[in-house]
Parts: C-alpha cells; structure tokens; sequence
C-alpha cells in the first residue's frame, strides 16, 4: 500500500471568522507529518476536513492528493477516545465499521491483527476488562483492519502513561509503515519522536519545525532528541505568548 501526499490549502473558517489564514501544507506521501499548535487552533478540524467528516468549521481552499486521486475512500481516523463499544468484544470491536458497511466480516484477518497488536488470545474481551493500553491497541487493530493508504490520528496516545504510551507509539510506526499519517499532539516531545515532518500551526498559517536527521522513531534518550525537544517546546512557548499579545 502506497500512501499519497496530501496539499492544503486556502484558509480555515469558523462561521465568517478565521482560524487559520493562508495555508499552504504539502504533507509527504507514506510518512508520517505531525501538526502542532495550541488547543483551538484548528488542527482537529483540519483532520476532519481531510476525512471528509462533518465539521463546524470550513476551508476556502483546497485539500488535494499529490496523485490526483480521490481522499475519502482511502481514509481512517483514529481518536484520543479509543471509541469501543462497551458491550462488544475486541473482535467486534475490530470489525465494527467493515460491518457498519455491511461489508463480509473476515474473523481470521481481525484474530490476526490483534495478534499483531499483542492481544492474542483476547479478542473475546470487552472493553472493560482490558488496560487503557489494551483498548489503543484494539483500536489501532480497527484502524488496521480498515487497510487504508491514509491515516490521521488525533492524540491517540495521549491518555496514556509513559512506557505504554512508547510501546504503542512504536508499534503504530511498524504497522503503519508506507502510509501516509497525519498526527495531531501538544507533546513535543511525541512530535520530535514520531515526526518525519512537522508543523506548527497558529492562527497565522504554518512554520516548519525543524528535526533530528535520525530516523523514527527517534529514541526519547537521546542527546539530539532531548535538545531538539527543547527547541520546540521554547518554538511552542513563543507562538503561544505571541498569539496571547
């Protein structure tokens, strides 16, 4: 699977006021680009746009793949919220939108996708009798399930505790490979572990933030990761002051 790139363009709305003025993103094609930059700023609806999901918000401008191909029938979007269904098993759980469609369920494919993702043998669990680290990982399995060459992630692992949150950052970088994924995350220090690209956004329009040349994911020790980490923090911290002024 070969995941395209991704343009936006033009400038975001809520109502008649603007968010976001004079976009301009080229978002790598089977990389992973990460979009940062204070709550309300618009980065969600920028997913949701790029989705083709219902938002408040709007764009005057355009959102194309660099193939010229159509976006949503090759779309998924993972949430902050891992979105199972209580009562569902983590195999139903993994199939829920394929059936949804009314699509034929593949049960082999969704036992080994979980297998994948370290659950194997659990795909009769529910929701609550799993760790919140178990429940990503099903939702990433649905995410995978769904076999799409674009995947945008809002704060997937953001509810989750530090080494639980590393392990599953590192499998989605291996599961996800040669697809192009956009990740939304206020860490900097996610950002500069995860990113082959990224940007911060603020009602202005986007800067590019400057990278390791090390690969991702990027290890969190590492001299050049934790001076790079700064960085941006202090780039985060001046855009916030500035936008506050």
């Amino acid at each position: 699977m070969t995941g395209p790139s991704i343009r936006i363009s033009g400038t975001l709305f809520s109502g008649q006021t603007p968010l976001i003025s004079g976009l301009d993103l080229m978002l790598p094609g089977e990389r992973w680009s990460v979009l940062l930059g204070q709550s309300g700023v618009g980065k969600t609806s920028l997913l949701r746009l790029i989705a083709g999901l219902p938002c408040a918000a709007h764009l005057e401008g355009q959102i194309t793949c660099g193939d010229g191909m159509l976006i949503a029938p090759r779309v998924t979007m993972m949430a902050q919220d891992d979105q199972l269904l209580p009562w569902a098993s983590a195999h139903d759980n993994v199939t829920i939108c394929s059936r949804l469609r009314g699509a034929p369920v593949q049960p082999n494919r969704a036992a080994a996708l979980l297998a994948k993702v370290g659950l194997s043998g659990l795909q009769h669990r529910k929701p609550t009798q799993m760790s919140a680290g178990q429940r990503q990982r099903v939702a990433l399995a649905r995410t995978l399930y769904e076999d799409r060459a674009i995947v945008l992630l809002d704060e997937p692992f953001s509810a989750l505790d530090a080494m639980t949150r590393q392990s599953v950052q590192d499998l989605a970088v291996n599961l996800l490979a040669n697809r192009t994924v956009v990740l939304i995350t206020h860490d900097p220090g996610e950002a500069i572990r995860l990113a082959d690209a990224a940007w911060m956004i603020t009602p202005s329009g986007s800067t590019q933030c400057d990278l390791p040349s090390s690969a991702m994911p990027r290890d969190a020790a590492a001299t050049e990761t934790l001076a790079a980490q700064a960085a941006l923090l202090h780039q985060m911290r001046g855009h916030i002051s500035g936008d506050a002024a």
